[in-house]
């Protein structure tokens, strides 16, 4: 197979799942991160806990664990996976203003969890917007990406900083 080539597509240009029997389970990590763009006062609302629906920040925190736990049912060609961990890290940011979503994902395996962290990054930020948009409709969700990958027969990456 030639490198950068598509490994979800046959021959014909099927889409398939990828046959990672006869790879070696190797500890992999990935981080992915995005944002949520809202009025100074939407921000305010959030940190001092006042939403009518309850903890923003806890219940996106859960939600993002959740759906990296959820990703083969999500996206179709995505192995199941034994995650060792998920972690998903919310922080205001007063310059956006608005919520910057940093999510984790790790597993001993035979393929990686990029897809686990930026499902996890994805729904935490849809969950902030869900908890929000009574407040604030004009919300924005942005910057979902890869910042980091470890492991696996392709090796590390680091996304530049941006």
């Amino acid at each position: 197979m030639a490198a950068g080539s598509l490994t979800h597509l046959g021959a014909s240009g099927e889409a398939n799942m990828v046959d990672v029997g006869s790879k070696a389970e190797t500890e992999r990590t990935a981080v992915a991160s995005g944002a949520v763009r809202m009025l100074p006062e939407t921000l305010a609302v959030i940190l001092a806990g006042d939403a009518r629906k309850g903890d923003v920040l806890g219940t996106a925190r859960l939600a993002g664990i959740m759906a990296a736990k959820r990703t083969s049912d999500l996206i179709p060609l995505c192995h199941p996976l034994l995650l060792t961990k998920v972690s998903v890290d919310i922080e205001a940011d007063e310059a956006l203003p608005g919520l910057r979503v940093t999510a984790l994902a790790r597993v001993s395996g035979k393929t990686g969890v990029e897809m686990e962290a930026l499902t996890a990054a994805s729904v935490a930020c849809l969950t902030i917007y869900d908890m929000a948009k009574a407040i604030d409709r004009s919300m924005t969700i942005s910057d979902i990406r890869l910042l980091e990958k470890t492991g696996g027969k392709s090796g590390d990456y680091r996304a530049e900083p941006g």
